[in-house]
């Protein structure tokens, strides 16, 4: 009986000491020959670099890692007590399976990654991305409906995206969460790289300074450093919100607008199309929200760019003659389609001539199809998903009928250049749902309105100008639209006519509850929230996203994907190649750091 107890006991003696040592790229990671990246093993403890070995295939990591910066070691990362080594700037130049093992002090710590080579000839020569930022299926059905009418079960027409042949499903989440973000997800697209909430272009790791995170190379930079193609960003947010900065920048924190405008000055993209020029203005100009006198209209200007700031301006832009284009057109997001052109309630009053998605899309194509050899576009409808937090669904669901006629214009783009592939779709999800009617018609409070099943009937919205919007959005008989997380609110179920709605208020104690500004409206009904009492607005939900494709490589989307997938998919149809191009600096961060010996093992 003692022998039979000896052996389990001597197999959890003989077990390797538990791995703590992180390695970034991380396990299961798929990384393009040639595309740039930075190596970083986190040790959990200080250590001397003679006691670590680190080899990449059974070889020493800086003979199978190609960079031309120094291997740095850090005693003591940080004040953490425990050391870190960074090779910075490196790419794999052979594709095929790499594992990378770490041993330490009797620690052991492997990942896994994949390399890959991109074709030797294109399928495409342009590529155009368009991204709802939240975009989920209810936007889609609701903009149908609002846009082309439905009579006896059958939709009265189809949407741009409606006809796109090839379609799959996206896993959006991040490496930190099941629920996420647009920074990270959108970093997935541009990188390559799953990474954590609120990171762009780098992984988190444990460093305090947001810039100096084991960094991935976006596919703005890739493709400016190793093809002769443009360019281009588009959105009606903030050129320096989550998602158009994920084609340049590379920051652990989303939220450093100001540095993201530099990253975005350094990457030149030709065409540069949004708001957000309070981060452009040097800070002892109106409405600047710099703390440095740094000046990036100037400084775009002097870089051969024009720069404009308004609609008309936009329209004046011949893009045979125009090389550069900057145009900002609000300091921060722009106002959304529904307030810009269909309701007087003033918001737009500080900017009254901001252009259409749809215009700054043409314009973007007109200059960036001048360059014969090609472009990468992307294009963001950013306001789906900022109405959305705010249970907003109107306003919502008309940038969603926004983004599929800036899909029409790219589709008719892609008809006279069928060398260009098209991709549409999100970057994450809300949990919005469309259930049936409301119609003031009905008796009883506001809850008997609301009609299910049989008694949901149809909606009443025309559109008899044919612009594709409802001609009213206040119609007698509304669509009953709601999401599926939230805050304390009241539902009023009627479109707010005089600004985005603003579900939450403070209370004393710092809590979110419902904003009274709501209560008196005729039978407002107060719904109880189900997310902390920390949370002010919607959240995203971890619904796979529908990805849809036209074009030469669009036969790749399809089936269940990673987002990470995507980034795959559109450097194999541009045939983006590893070359012995000049080194593209990623962003990088200067730091002190004790310089490796080669008495560490592997080196």
């Amino acid at each position: 009986m003692k022998f039979r107890y000896l052996l389990p006991t001597l197999a959890i003696i003989t077990q390797p000491v538990m791995a703590k040592n992180i390695i970034y790229p991380i396990d299961r990671a798929t990384i393009m020959t040639g595309a740039k990246f930075d190596f970083k093993i986190e040790f959990d403890e200080i250590i001397n670099p003679a006691q670590a070995s680190i080899l990449i295939n059974g070889k020493k990591f800086n003979t199978v890692l190609s960079s031309d910066n120094q291997v740095e070691f850090i005693a003591n990362e940080e004040g953490k007590n425990a050391s870190a080594l960074w090779l910075r700037n490196v790419s794999l130049k052979q594709a095929g399976d790499y594992q990378v093992q770490v041993s330490v002090n009797g620690k052991q710590s492997t990942v896994n990654w994949s390399a890959y080579n991109t074709p030797n000839k294109a399928q495409a020569k342009n590529v155009i991305l368009i991204i709802g930022d939240g975009l989920s299926i209810a936007h889609r059905t609701g903009a149908r409906i609002l846009s082309k009418g439905i009579t006896e079960g059958k939709a009265n027409g189809r949407l741009a995206m409606d006809d796109l042949p090839y379609m799959g499903l996206i896993g959006t989440s991040s490496t930190d969460s099941i629920a996420t973000d647009s920074a990270n997800t959108m970093s997935a697209y541009m990188t390559g790289h799953k990474s954590a909430v609120n990171a762009l272009g780098v992984y988190a790791s444990r460093s305090n300074d947001n810039f100096n995170h084991p960094k991935q190379e976006p596919l703005g930079q890739l493709i400016k450093r190793l093809t002769k193609k443009s360019v281009g960003i588009v959105s009606d947010a903030e050129v320096q919100d989550a998602t158009p900065a994920a084609v340049v920048a590379n920051t652990r924190r989303r939220s450093e607008k100001a540095a993201i405008t530099e990253m975005l000055f350094n990457a030149k993209p030709d065409v540069l199309l949004g708001g957000g020029s309070a981060y452009f203005l040097p800070q002892h100009m109106a409405g600047s929200k710099r703390k440095d006198d740094k000046d990036f209209i100037t400084a775009f200007k002097n870089s051969g760019y024009r720069v404009i700031s308004n609609a008309s301006q936009l329209k004046q832009i011949d893009g045979k003659n125009t090389k550069k284009l900057l145009g900002l057109f609000h300091t921060g997001n722009l106002n959304t389609v529904l307030d810009r052109r269909f309701l007087n309630n003033g918001s737009t009053a500080k900017f009254p001539d901001q252009p259409d998605l749809t215009e700054m899309t043409k314009t973007a194509l007109d200059v960036l199809s001048q360059n014969k050899d090609g472009f990468f576009l992307m294009v963001e409808s950013a306001l789906i998903d900022k109405a959305s937090h705010s249970l907003d669904w109107e306003r919502a669901m008309a940038s969603t009928i926004m983004m599929d006629q800036t899909l029409a214009v790219a589709k008719d783009f892609a008809a006279k250049n069928p060398d260009t592939l098209i991709i549409v779709t999100g970057d994450h999800t809300h949990g919005i749902s469309i259930i049936g009617t409301v119609d003031d018609n009905k008796a009883g409070n506001l809850r008997e309105k609301i009609g299910v099943y049989q008694d949901a009937k149809w909606p009443n919205y025309e559109d008899k100008n044919n612009d594709g919007y409802p001609d009213d959005w206040n119609v007698s008989k509304r669509l009953a639209v709601f999401f599926a997380a939230y805050p304390d609110y009241y539902e009023t179920l009627r479109p707010k006519l005089d600004g985005q709605f603003n579900p939450t208020t403070k209370d004393a104690q710092g809590n979110y509850i419902a904003n009274d500004k709501y209560k008196t409206t005729t039978d407002a009904a107060l719904r109880s929230g189900n997310l902390p009492r920390s949370a002010d607005s919607g959240v995203h939900s971890v619904d796979d996203m529908v990805v849809q494709a036209i074009g030469p490589g669009a036969e790749n989307i399809r089936g269940y994907m990673e987002n990470s997938d995507l980034f795959k998919i559109i450097v194999n149809a541009l045939a983006i190649k590893y070359c012995q191009c000049p080194s593209n600096q990623i962003n990088k961060v200067n730091q002190t750091t004790n310089p490796l010996h080669h008495s560490m093992k592997g080196a």
